[in-house]
């Protein structure tokens, strides 16, 4: 679908067109992954999640609930020409993670998925091999 000379692709989570970028590729096609493939259920799934810090309006790309409606994942979505540096990317996902405090964080640009563990007793993160189905992230973040 094209408006306005742009073209648009349908968002399933907040029910709209949005702007077809890169990066608003990498994120409909990661939901998708979650949905499809993770067992994740559509409706705990947060798009453009407003979550100001310090002042700074910032939005998270894909923010993940529990069934009580706990944060539990954020994704970090950019566009695949974007090399994951993880100075720069793991330290704006992490800033995210200040707030929510969820137990996973990935990051991904389309082509490279990179997630990590958080572990609170000593305040760092821990890469995992794969990003964990939503049934066994739930019992992971117990």
């Amino acid at each position: 679908m094209e408006k306005d000379g742009a073209r648009m692709i349908l968002d399933t989570i907040r029910r709209k067109y949005v702007k077809l970028t890169p990066e608003e590729w990498v994120r409909q096609n990661f939901v998708r992954y979650l949905i499809h493939e993770g067992k994740y259920p559509p409706g705990l799934i947060g798009i453009e999640v407003l979550s100001p810090y310090n002042k700074i309006k910032k939005r998270v790309d894909i923010l993940v609930h529990n069934r009580k409606g706990e944060p539990v994942l954020i994704v970090e979505c950019k566009s695949p020409d974007v090399e994951i540096d993880e100075n720069k990317i793991f330290d704006q996902i992490t800033i995210y993670n200040r707030k929510y405090k969820v137990p996973f964080v990935v990051v991904t640009n389309g082509l490279y998925h990179y997630a990590c563990r958080y572990n609170e007793e000593r305040n760092d993160y821990e890469y995992v091999l794969a990003i964990p189905l939503y049934e066994d992230l739930l019992n992971m973040s117990l």
